[in-house]
């Protein structure tokens, strides 16, 4: 089977090919450490690590950069509307995603670069632009440095949109600009107006590097020159990635070979962000369910696939997953469930077709289906093949109950009153055992329709029964 993605500069599936074989760069980028995440922010990195584990899975050796944006106009602005300072708020906030992401089982990048931690290489890819042409200083006195889009014939390329139709960047006052559309490398600090520690010094006075090169100098300085993939949100494509792309290539740096962007998590139809003031902060939505949970309703849509967001789809994820894991531990009752290293072939096709989730997930229900159907026909061993494929396949989805990411944020508190509930339920259950061994069935019937009434759903089943919240 050849992996195939959808590359959304040639908008066309495309077959995989890593540059060096055996070997594929990823850069994606990350958040603006301003604000605490929500569940559209951690959409696209629950994506992107389902294509990391799944190029790891294919053999791949996957270098992983997901960098954070540190310093930024809203940054600052935020900052000083708290009184705090602009590099207190964004280390906070930074911890807050480390935080939301590691309660969804994402791992951690293979480094994680902060844009004020490259100021040399930004500076030094900016002074490429300025010696090729294609950069220019503001001559207002500004301090700024702008891309000259016009000097660049391919500017546009990316999204396919030619100059003129584009709206004017809004990065920086307008007045030091040869063209509206031209977008700021540099910017030049403002006295009494920015923080004094919120500046660099630079061969173009004192001041801080625009959002788009930090992504192009830090991806050149982990990933090389020339790098397989680079991701985002599809909402990075305009300007961000355009600008990307155009920057690098303009200093001889032929850049990404893949461009790959996740589409939103809309509510109301609108984009999920803090501007429409409806967000859903990642801790809100863990009150109401299980990470594991939260991250299989980010999953089973496919990437490319706009999400609209409301509580009853995902209870309804949620319930949907727990019956995958009352499965597995049914199984594991009869027997040792390992997980499988070859998965069903349905699986890695659905996989390897621009990672088809949806396809996917369907083909674990249907595992599911079969291994209850073998545990309820007494077939242990066909049952315990069959969840060693399902475990299989939910680990390279990062979804493994197993996997020991998901106790490291397990909450003591919770793991007691979970202790606590199993204890009180089999002991009903017990109660209810001998009640039917007496033919007390009006009994029977009655501890049943408590724990109904609790929550808890009761399956028999000839090794006994079971229960699932």
């Amino acid at each position: 089977m050849t992996l195939r993605l959808y590359d959304t500069a040639a908008r066309e599936l495309r077959d995989f090919a890593p540059l060096v074989e055996g070997r594929v760069g990823v850069y994606v980028c990350g958040l603006t450490v301003q604000s605490e995440p929500h569940v559209g922010h951690v959409r696209s990195a629950v994506n992107f690590d389902v294509l990391r584990r799944w190029l790891t899975y294919r053999g791949y050796h996957v270098t992983f950069i997901r960098n954070v944006t540190d310093i930024d106009d809203k940054i600052l602005t935020k900052a000083a509307d708290q009184g705090i300072p602009w590099f207190n708020l964004g280390y906070t906030m930074h911890r807050e995603l480390d935080r939301a992401l590691a309660s969804i089982n994402v791992l951690p990048p293979t480094y994680e670069p902060a844009a004020t931690g490259h100021i040399p290489e930004i500076l030094e890819l900016i002074g490429e632009l300025v010696a090729a042409g294609h950069a220019y200083a503001a001559e207002d006195g500004s301090g700024d440095v702008y891309f000259d889009v016009r000097s660049w014939p391919s500017y546009g390329e990316l999204t396919r949109q030619g100059v003129d139709d584009m709206e004017p960047a809004e990065d920086a006052d307008p007045r030091g600009k040869r063209d509206p559309r031209d977008f700021a490398l540099w910017k030049g600090f403002k006295a009494g107006a920015e923080p004094e520690t919120a500046a660099w010094p630079s061969p173009y006075g004192r001041g801080r590097p625009g959002w788009h090169i930090e992504c192009s100098a830090m991806a050149g300085k982990y990933l090389g020159a020339a790098f397989d993939i680079h991701g985002g949100g599809v909402d990075l494509r305009f300007p961000h990635h355009e600008n990307e792309q155009a920057q690098s290539r303009a200093a001889g740096r032929p850049f990404a070979s893949y461009w790959m962007h996740n589409a939103w998590i809309t509510t109301a139809g609108e984009k999920m962000s803090k501007s429409l003031g409806n967000s859903l902060l990642v801790p809100e939505v863990l009150k109401r369910v299980r990470g594991i949970e939260l991250r299989f309703y980010i999953v089973a849509a496919h990437y490319r696939s706009h999400v609209e967001f409301s509580f009853e789809a995902l209870d309804e994820a949620a319930a949907g997953f727990r019956r995958i894991e009352g499965f597995l531990d049914r199984a594991a009752d009869v027997g040792a469930v390992v997980p499988a290293a070859g998965l069903p072939e349905a699986f890695v096709a659905a996989m390897d077709d621009d990672l088809g989730t949806p396809a996917a997930v369907a083909v674990i229900y249907d595992s599911v289906r079969d291994g209850n159907r073998l545990l309820a026909e007494g077939d242990q061993a066909g049952a315990i093949r069959i969840a060693g494929e399902v475990t299989g396949m939910l680990d390279v989805l990062g979804l493994n109950p197993a996997d020991p990411a998901w106790g490291s944020v397990t909450d003591a508190h919770d793991a007691k009153l979970e202790a606590a509930l199993e204890t009180l339920v089999e002991s009903l259950l017990q109660e209810r055992a001998e009640a039917r061994a007496a033919k007390d069935w009006a009994l029977a019937d009655t501890i049943r329709g408590r724990l109904k009434e609790a929550g808890i759903e009761i399956e028999d089943a000839p090794t006994g029964s079971v229960w699932s919240i």
